[in-house]
């Protein structure tokens, strides 16, 4: 089958470029914490460089090694509620070059990462998306049908349950611990939390250096979502990069599920150090495990 060229594109002139740099602007005097949203280390780079080149801009050509367009995560709070709802904000950098005057740079592209809708319903949610509405106007519509979504959803099942259904699992349950040198970026620590639910898989994430990731679901199920985060979440890491190593897994009639859902415990388990704040109390892990029934893994994954 013969493959379509892709359509070759250039970087945006300088007056639609300050138009997007201007966005982004509004939307980090919005979302001020950290927790609403974050900007990955190399898209502020490319940001910096960016406004250096507006405010003095080479009359021949851009900077080099700008890509066609960056990434924003962005985390809306919903009202009367401590839920939040995830979306990457995907702003274009290049136009294409087929000569044609733009007034407006490219719309930007939005993809929608609650862990508490299914896909159907977060299909629906995007495409209801305005096609002529900002990035501003989308963003407050996404808030404000998140909310209607939540206040319809039915209520949560008993945390004295099994969840989910083991019946509904495809095989024997088993607990698989993970180890990452270093486990940081807030959207792939969402990912990770945010995804489970879909694998019916259960645990924690424990974010820094090292970082641990442990799963309870059938080994299908785990692998089918190990795979996906790869894939997607981490698509755009360079694969050098995706350091991650199983280092134990659980297995036969003796393993129940210990964790009620999937969730992240890097923020409420003892005190971090390090110069960025990024090395956990692996102290306080291995106490957390042990009051759960799980401190012979500590040995096992960590050392």
């Amino acid at each position: 089958m013969a493959t379509i060229p892709e359509q070759p594109t250039t970087v945006l002139p300088v007056d639609l470029m300050e138009m997007q740099l201007s966005t982004i602007d509004l939307l980090t005097a919005m979302y001020v914490s950290p927790e609403e949203l974050e900007i990955p280390p190399a898209s502020a780079e490319c940001l910096e460089k960016l406004r250096a080149w507006c405010e003095d801009p080479n009359p021949t050509s851009a900077p080099s090694g700008i890509p066609s367009s960056i990434s924003l995560y962005i985390s809306l709070p919903l009202a009367d509620s401590d839920k939040r709802f995830q979306v990457n904000l995907t702003i274009p950098l290049h136009c294409d070059q087929r000569g044609e005057a733009l007034d407006q740079p490219p719309p930007p592209t939005y993809s929608l990462r609650p862990d508490w809708l299914s896909k159907a319903e977060v299909t629906k949610l995007a495409a209801a998306i305005p096609a002529d509405a900002d990035v501003f106007e989308a963003l407050t519509h996404i808030q404000e049908q998140a909310v209607q979504l939540l206040a319809s959803a039915q209520p949560e099942a008993s945390p004295n349950s099994p969840w989910p259904s083991e019946s509904a699992a495809r095989g024997p349950l088993v607990r698989v611990w993970f180890y990452f040198p270093s486990l940081s970026t807030r959207a792939k620590r969402d990912d990770l939390v945010n995804h489970a639910s879909e694998y019916a898989l259960t645990g924690f994430v424990l974010a820094g250096k090292p970082g641990v990731l442990c799963l309870e679901g059938a080994s299908a199920d785990i692998d089918a979502y190990m795979k996906f985060i790869k894939t997607h979440s981490w698509g755009d890491i360079p694969s050098h990069q995706k350091k991650v190593s199983e280092r134990f897994r659980e297995t036969g009639a003796a393993v129940q599920r210990v964790f009620a859902g999937m969730e992240e415990i890097t923020d409420s388990l003892g005190e971090r150090s390090g110069q960025r704040a990024n090395r956990g109390d692996m102290q306080a892990l291995e106490q957390w495990l042990h009051a759960r029934g799980l401190g012979d893994a500590f040995e096992k994954v960590i050392f």
